[in-house]
């Protein structure tokens, strides 16, 4: 029996997982962007260096400092499994999650120009997805 882990002699599963994984990724770095947005309220942005220490202050931003770390390391997994060329558009998907999170959580309003660029994203990360097929 071989000892070479499965997803390194299956390519295909190999890609699935990593594609997998950026997915998870663009939803936790949504997230991340979400509770950043939402725990700057009483932040004083005049002051970079009490800021720093403001993160450590309020939950609700080190959540979502946090989450973003874990976004970093979901992807570094995800690019030992797929290739970056692939994998790094799909991240663009991230701002099709965080347009739906705030019109749904903060009551943002969308114009012809935001779904446009939308749509744009949508279909460049598809586009690249089947090119790479071939």
């Amino acid at each position: 029996m071989s000892k070479v882990p499965l997803v390194e002699r299956d390519p295909a599963k190999a890609r699935r997982i990593a594609i997998g994984l950026v997915t998870v990724g663009t939803l936790l770095n949504a997230a991340a962007h979400l509770l950043m947005k939402s725990g700057t309220s009483g932040a004083s942005p005049d002051n970079p260096l009490a800021l720093l220490f403001y993160i450590f202050q309020n939950p609700k931003l080190f959540a979502g400092y946090s989450l973003y770390g874990l976004f970093t390391v979901v992807l570094t997994v995800a690019l030992k499994y797929g290739e970056l060329s692939i994998l790094y558009p799909l991240i663009a998907v991230g701002y099709v999650w965080v347009t739906i999170l705030s019109i749904v959580l903060y009551q943002e309003t969308v114009n012809p120009w935001k779904i446009a660029g939308l749509v744009t994203v949508v279909a460049g990360v598809a586009i690249i997805g089947r090119a790479s097929r071939k």
